[in-house]
Parts: structure tokens; sequence; C-alpha cells
């Protein structure tokens, strides 16, 4: 009778083990409404950022500097963000593109900061593109990083259902 409740024990300790390794796999699901945060910010931060740049009274090649600037830190982030998630999956990322994500990440920051500091504008008006141009970047990560849950969570129920 001992060794029957010891091997319940071990059972259960077993069940509970295994309850809380697929609970960390599954806490990774995003919710529809942080989904849609995150889809919301990004088009705020971006449409605010552009109507911005249409609305103020400067040369066509500095918005078009400021234009490029965003497009290439949201490609930047994204970047970033993948090439973290694809190491953490066990999918093989090189030294390099990993290493030139966060170069281009950290130049699209000094480039934004730089044509800033330089840039005769209002301090409230420097203030508002920085602030848009992180939110844009913050919501491409958030929005790159649920997309990617939602198919690694969706690939692991097909396996799951097909076993």
């Amino acid at each position: 009778m001992n060794n029957q409740s010891e091997w319940s024990l071990d059972q259960n300790k077993k069940t509970k083990k295994e309850k809380k390794k697929n609970l960390k796999e599954y806490n990774q699901k995003p919710t529809p409404a942080y989904i849609g945060a995150s889809w919301v910010a990004l088009l705020i931060g971006i449409s605010s950022y552009c109507i911005g740049l249409w609305n103020v009274e400067m040369e066509l090649n500095e918005k078009g500097y400021y234009f490029t600037v965003l497009l290439f830190a949201l490609f930047s982030v994204i970047s970033v963000q993948k090439s973290v998630r694809d190491r953490l999956e066990g999918i093989k990322v090189t030294e390099i593109y990993y290493s030139i994500s966060w170069f281009t990440t950290i130049a699209s920051i000094i480039l934004l900061v730089v044509g800033l500091w330089n840039a005769n504008l209002l301090l409230s008006e420097k203030g508002f593109y920085a602030m848009s141009f992180s939110l844009s970047i913050y919501a491409a990560i958030s929005v790159q990083k649920n997309t990617r849950d939602l198919e690694y969570i969706n690939k692991r129920e097909e396996k799951e259902d097909r076993e």
C-alpha cells in the first residue's frame, strides 16, 4: 500500500510538472485586446508622424529624410525582434545578421536624434516627432511579436491535434 501511494504521488508530481510546462508554452498567447492595441498604436504612431511631416514647413528633402529614417527604423526593429525570436525558438540566425539588425536599429535612432537636434523646429515639434517615432517602433515590435506568438501557438496546436 505504501508503494502505491508513493507511485501516485510521483505521478501527481509528473502531471503537475507537465501542466506547468504546458502553461509556460501557452502563456505566450496574446489577447485579442493586446493585438488590437498594438495595431492601433502602430497606426497612430505612423499616421501622426506622417501627418506631422505633411504639415510641417520644411524642404521636401528634409521631409524625405525623416520619412526614410522612420521606414529604416521600422524595418530594423522588426529584424531585431525576428532575430531574437528565431534564436529563442532554436532557428539558426547568423551572427552577422543579428549584429547588423542591432546596428541598424541603433543607427536609425541616432539618425533621428541628430536630424532633430539640427532641425529648425520648435522644441514641441521635435518632441512630437520623437514620441511618434518611439511609439511606432515600439508598436512595430509588439505587432511582430504578436504575429510570431500566434504562428507558434497555431503550429503547436496543429501538431498536438495530429498526435
